[in-house]
C-alpha cells in the first residue's frame, strides 16, 4: 500500500523579519582599537556550561549538573531587544529542526530531506539512517526491512496457509512453507513497486534516501519534491503501473501451469495481490499514489501546489472514512469471495480491525501531507540574515564583565572571540555566561567560556529555508557564526532561535 504525502512549494512573499545591520561598539577601556564592527545576533543556548576559571586564573572544577538554558544575560540598565523573545527558563537547547517532509513515492509515509549547501561550504551529509535489516543497495539506495515486516509476514503465512489447506489439503504442514514463500514473493513485488518510484526520482535528479519495507507495504524516502506537476504525476504513477505489469506477468506465467498445483496457486495469489496493490494505490486521495496524481492534476490546473495538496488530502480523509465503514460491509456481503453464511464473529472483528488500521494510516497520511505543505510554504521565512543576532568581537583575555559592558553599549546579544587581527576564533556560549556569578565576572576571561569554531559552525548569511536547516543539521551546535560572502562577521545564530521561528511558522495558517 502506498502512503506517500504531498506538499506545496515554498514561497517567500510573506516573510515578516527585516534585515538589520550592526551598529558601532563602545570603545574598549584599554584604549586599543576594537576589532570588527558588531553584527545582528540571535539568542543562543548551549547544552552544558564550559570550564570556569577562578580569580587566580586557574580552571575551576566543573559542576556536575548542566547549566540551565537561558537567554544571554543583560545588564539591568540595558533594555531587551523587543524583536527577539527572551525565555528565562528555556529547556535544553533543541537540535535544529529536521528538514521537512515532502512528497515521495511508495507504499508508506514518505519523509524527505533536501540536501542544501552553504555558499562556499558544502555540509557533511547526515549519518545514513537505519530502519531495520539492510538487504542491499539497488541503484545505490539502501533497502531496509523493518521489524514490523516480520509481523505481517507471519500473518500472511498463517492466513494464506489456511487457504492452502482448503485448496491443497495434501500439503499438510508444508503449506506454511509455501505460505512463507508467498509472503516473501509478495513483498519482493512491493519492492519492485518502490524501485519504480526510485528510478523515476533518480531520473528527475531527486535524491532517494532509502527504501523501507514495513507492515503495510513500503516507503520510498525521496529527499526533494518534484519541481513540476508533470513530474509529480509520473513519479506517482510509475509505482501502480509496475504493479499492474507484474500482475500481467504472473497471469501469463499461469497459463501453462496446472491450476491445482502449488505453482498455480502461488502464481494466482501473486497476480491477484499485485492487482490489489495497484488498484488500491490508484485511489485518488493522499497519501496514496492516486492522491499524488490528483494533486498533480489540481496543481496543473490552478498553478498552486498547495491547492492540489489540500484537495487531495481532503479526498484522502474521505477515503479513510469510506474504508473504515465500507471494507467490513463489503466483506460481509461476500464482495471478496466469501459469503455472509460463511463468516463468523471472529471474521467480523478481524475485518473491522483491518479496516480501522487502514483508515488510520490513510487519515494520518493525509493530515501529514497538509502539515508538510504548510511547512514548505512558510520555510522561506527562516532566513539566517534576519534570525542572526548582533555580536561584539572581543579578544581572548577580555574579562567577561567588560565584554558584557561592550555588548550592552552596542545593543548586541552575543560575543565572538577574535584574534589580534579580528579573525574569529570561538563563540562565547550563552549558558556559560549565565553560570558565572556577577561578582566573579571581572576575573573570568571570555576564552574560558567559549567554544572553538569549526568549519560547519560558519554559515553564510544568505542561507534560508530548507538550505539553512540542512546546514544546521549537518553540524549540530547551539551557536553558529554567520558571515558575509566576503568573510566579514555578520553575527551569531542560535539553534534555539531557529527552533522558535520554525514553530512559529508552522503555527501560522497556510
Amino acid at each position: 500500500m502506498d502512503v506517500s504525502g504531498g506538499s506545496g512549494q515554498p514561497r517567500s512573499d510573506d516573510a515578516e523579519p527585516t534585515e538589520h545591520r550592526a551598529g558601532p561598539t563602545a570603545p574598549p577601556t584599554d584604549g586599543g582599537p576594537d576589532p570588527a564592527a558588531p553584527r545582528p545576533t540571535a539568542t543562543a543556548t548551549d547544552r552544558a556550561e564550559p570550564p570556569r576559571r577562578t580569580p587566580d586564573g586557574e580552571p575551576a572544577a566543573p559542576d556536575t549538573p548542566e547549566a540551565p538554558e537561558t537567554s544571554v544575560p543583560r545588564d539591568p540598565e540595558t533594555p531587551r531587544d523587543p524583536e527577539t523573545p527572551q525565555d528565562p527558563e528555556a529547556p535544553e537547547a533543541p537540535e535544529p529542526p529536521a528538514a521537512p517532509a515532502a512528497p515521495g513515492a511508495g507504499d508508506g509515509p514518505v519523509r524527505t530531506q533536501s540536501a542544501g549547501m552553504a555558499k562556499g561550504q558544502p555540509p557533511q551529509r547526515p549519518k545514513e539512517p537505519g530502519g531495520g535489516l539492510l538487504m542491499g543497495r539497488p541503484f545505490g539506495v539502501p533497502v531496509y526491512v523493518a521489524p514490523s515486516w516480520f509481523v505481517v509476514a507471519a500473518l500472511i503465512t498463517w492466513v494464506f496457509g489456511g487457504q492452502l489447506d482448503r485448496v491443497l489439503p495434501e500439503l499438510g504442514a508444508a503449506r506454511y512453507l509455501v505460505s512463507l514463500f508467498f509472503a516473501i514473493a509478495f513483498y519482493a513485488s512491493v519492492l519492485v513497486h518502490e524501485l519504480a518510484h526510485t528510478v523515476a526520482a533518480i531520473r528527475f535528479k531527486l535524491p532517494v534516501r532509502r527504501i523501507q519495507l514495513q507492515f503495510f507495504g513500503g516507503v520510498s524516502e525521496i529527499e526533494k519534491e518534484a519541481e513540476t506537476p508533470g513530474r509529480e504525476f509520473v513519479l506517482a504513477f510509475v509505482g501502480p503501473l509496475l504493479s499492474l505489469v507484474l500482475s500481467g506477468l504472473f497471469y501469463l506465467a499461469m497459463q501453462p501451469v496446472e491450476p491445482g498445483t502449488v505453482a498455480g496457486v502461488l502464481l494466482a495469489g501473486l497476480m491477484v495481490s499485485n492487482l490489489i496493490v495497484a488498484a488500491f494505490n490508484l485511489l485518488p486521495g493522499l497519501p496514496l499514489d492516486g492522491g499524488r496524481m490528483l494533486r498533480a492534476v489540481v496543481w496543473k490546473i490552478t498553478g498552486r501546489p498547495m491547492s492540489g495538496t489540500v484537495a487531495a488530502a481532503w479526498v484522502g480523509r474521505a477515503l479513510a472514512v469510506s474504508v473504515l465503514i465500507g471494507l467490513p460491509l463489503l466483506n460481509h456481503w461476500g464482495a471478496f469471495g466469501g459469503g455472509a453464511e460463511e463468516s463468523n464473529g471472529m471474521d467480523a472483528v478481524t475485518d473491522a480491525l483491518l479496516a480501522a488500521i487502514l483508515a488510520a494510516i490513510i487519515w494520518t497520511g493525509a493530515g501529514n501531507s497538509l502539515r508538510m505543505a504548510r511547512l514548505r510554504e512558510h520555510l522561506p521565512e527562516l532566513r539566517a540574515r534576519t534570525l542572526t543576532r548582533r555580536a561584539v568581537p572581543v579578544e581572548n583575555d577580555t574579562p567577561l564583565s567588560e565584554a558584557l559592558r561592550r555588548a550592552n553599549a552596542a545593543g548586541a546579544r552575543a560575543l565572538v572571540v577574535v584574534d589580534a587581527d579580528g579573525n574569529p576564533l570561538s563563540l562565547v556560549r550563552e549558558a556559560a555566561i549565565v553560570g558565572v556569578p556577577e561578582h566573579r565576572r571581572p576575573w573570568v576571561a571570555v576564552s574560558g567560556l567559549a567554544q572553538d569554531l569549526t568549519d560547519g559552525m560558519r554559515i553564510s548569511a544568505e542561507l534560508a529555508g530548507e538550505e539553512l536547516l540542512d546546514v544546521l543539521r549537518a553540524t549540530p551546535a547551539t551557536e553558529y557564526l554567520v558571515v558575509e560572502e566576503t568573510g566579514e562577521i555578520y553575527g551569531v545564530l542560535s539553534a534555539a532561535d531557529v527552533e522558535r521561528a520554525f514553530v512559529k511558522a508552522m503555527a501560522r495558517p497556510a
